[in-house]
């Protein structure tokens, strides 16, 4: 399926790189948001906002072989997620039915956050995923609206983005930023290279005829306690100082598995955070 045809909606950064990727392969990319004039001029533009009812103008006609839901929140409490996740997906879900289109598969990008496990378990796609806050609750709730959308689905739930213009915790380590090594504090990762690179070859797996199934976990191969990557990232940037006090500002300890994803054949350019940042910190210095 050399010119499959793709819609991306909601394609921001993770989006625009997945759809790069596809265009090279020979697909035919269409991009939806608000602000079509950032997209990459490879990818085929329809301005519109998830968040409006009527139909964007530029809406694509004839059959779309496959959708990818890729929004971010713009608003981060429940009312803007749900907006985002929710309506969001409810609306291009109507826009489909109105053009009589029926992908053959629809990705809904989620996140781990649905796991609420906080003792550092190891996790996978069978685990619960019974993460109390509501950020968890309206992504499950998203990813059963995909899952029960009368289109085949898959719901991919991306860990902890890295990467270029994702650099919070670099610049946090610069200010000195201070983590108890005890307990551990397990966070996973995945470079947005690498997200969109999970998202790409799950595509390009279903249109040879892979069976794909109904969820996978985008993580790279090493879950890492969050003292460890601080300690490094210090050695890197040569940061001598620290805070007077631990500035660690959030809960929750997991360790998730890419096996599945890794079983399907898929692997990560960036396997752990070392081989991740260390292109971040690269591409600064360059």
């Amino acid at each position: 399926m050399g010119s499959a045809r793709l819609l991306i909606a909601g394609c921001g950064d993770v989006g625009s790189r997945l759809g790069l990727r596809l265009v090279d392969a020979g697909w035919a990319v269409y991009g939806l948001r608000r602000t079509a004039a950032a997209l990459p001029p490879q990818i085929l533009p329809v301005a519109g906002d998830l968040q409006v009812d009527h139909c964007p103008g530029a809406w694509p006609t004839g059959a779309l072989d496959y959708l990818v839901y890729c929004a971010a929140a713009s608003q981060h409490d429940e009312p803007g997620y749900r907006a985002a996740y929710v309506e969001g997906l409810r609306r291009v879900l109507g826009w489909l039915a109105e053009h009589g289109q029926r992908p053959q598969r629809l990705l809904f990008v989620s996140s781990s956050g649905v796991y609420g496990q906080q003792q550092g378990e190891w996790v996978d796609e069978q685990s619960p995923a019974a993460a109390e806050g509501f950020s968890g609750r309206v992504m499950r709730e998203a990813e059963q609206l995909a899952l029960h959308s009368n289109i085949p689905a898959t719901v991919v739930r991306l860990s902890g983005l890295y990467g270029p213009g994702r650099q919070r915790l670099i610049n946090q380590v610069q200010q000195g930023y201070r983590v108890a090594a005890e307990p551990p504090l397990y966070g996973n990762r995945i470079h947005v290279d690498d997200a969109a690179g999970l998202l790409a070859f799950l595509l390009q797996a279903d249109a040879r005829g892979v069976a794909l199934q109904d969820c996978y976990i985008g993580v790279d191969d090493e879950p890492a306690a969050l003292h460890e990557v601080v300690a490094w990232l210090r050695m890197q940037l040569g940061v001598s100082h620290r805070a007077e006090e631990s500035t660690l500002g959030r809960v929750g300890s997991k360790r998730c598995s890419n096996a599945r994803a890794r079983a399907l054949g898929w692997a990560p350019q960036y396997p752990s955070y070392r081989e991740g940042y260390a292109a971040v910190l690269a591409s600064q210095a360059g």
